[in-house]
């Protein structure tokens, strides 16, 4: 049985840790409820422009957007890795680097033998990870969750577009985690470029009449950039929200441990103390019948 310096000792240490991962639940907390209505503001807008994209999808050709649509050979891949940059979150970096070893020993194995897929990492985690391997990066952007916006994410995208309408990629794909509640997040492979065709769905479709003003083209050059850097800005508010779920969730259990481990090293302590005292009460009452004698 341990003395009562060690249990004492012990039950300081998990108290002290209880503090912290309570302390950083709740800070998880507040961060999540701003990531969570940021998220759920911007879906309907994204979901609104996709839905035009695809009505419009028909008269795409002939256009500067046309490109963003145009089927290659996938000899050239580009991933993009959105992780966090902080750990304490559970498996959500690790899920997200298993995943994308997956995608790369399944789908892009024979690219990735001679050299021709990149992982562009958002986020310290999937950077670290990445660059202890041999996979070969193109960029770290540990810096984008520091001051997330909208506008710190145009100049992202517009790299992308431009390598992928340069012909230096072939395929772009996203990793991330989808956020669909605080305790729940979806791992999403997503396809970022070229842009997918829509489904030939009756039932799905929808018809619209729309009036063009100044012309069509010049809408379709104006509206698919922009779907583009919106969805990019989607995916990593997604992360962002995730994460905090994760790391809420991951604290809250943490908290309910540490609460378990206290108990249990408080009946110890209190089975030690009563331990020490009849040892105490035996040696007096010994020490008694031994001057009797």
């Amino acid at each position: 049985m341990p003395n009562l310096k060690e249990v004492r000792t012990r039950i300081t240490s998990v108290n002290s840790t209880k503090q912290i991962t309570n302390a950083m639940k709740m800070v998880s907390a507040s961060k999540l409820r701003r990531a969570q209505n940021a998220i759920i503001k911007l879906r309907p807008y994204s979901a609104k422009l996709t839905e035009i994209l695809r009505n419009l999808s028909d008269s795409i050709e002939n256009t500067d957007a046309a490109a963003f649509f145009e089927e290659r050979k996938a000899d050239k891949i580009l991933i993009i890795a959105v992780s966090s940059n902080r750990g304490m979150c559970g498996a959500f970096n690790a899920n997200i680097i298993k995943m994308v070893n997956n995608l790369i020993q399944d789908q892009f194995e024979i690219q990735n033998s001679k050299g021709n897929v990149e992982i562009l990492c958002i986020g310290k985690k999937a950077g670290d990870f990445f660059a202890r391997r041999t996979y070969k990066i193109t960029d770290r952007l540990d810096h984008i969750f520091d001051k997330l916006s909208f506008e710190n994410m145009i100049p992202i995208a517009e790299q992308l577009m431009n390598d992928f309408k340069n012909k230096k990629y072939d395929r772009i794909e996203i990793v991330y985690n989808r956020f669909k509640n605080a305790a729940t997040q979806q791992l999403v492979v997503e396809q970022f470029l070229p842009i997918l065709p829509p489904e030939n769905n009756s039932k799905n479709a929808t018809s619209a009449d729309y009036i063009f003003e100044p012309n069509k083209q010049e809408i379709l050059n104006e509206l698919v950039p922009k779907t583009l850097k919106i969805q990019l800005y989607k995916v990593v508010l997604d992360s962002w929200a995730s994460e905090q779920g994760a790391r809420m969730t991951a604290m809250h259990k943490a908290t309910d441990n540490a609460t378990e481990i206290l108990k249990q090293l408080r009946l110890s302590y209190n089975k030690a103390r009563q331990a020490a005292i009849t040892n105490e009460i035996l040696e007096i009452v010994g020490g008694a019948e031994a001057l009797k004698g």
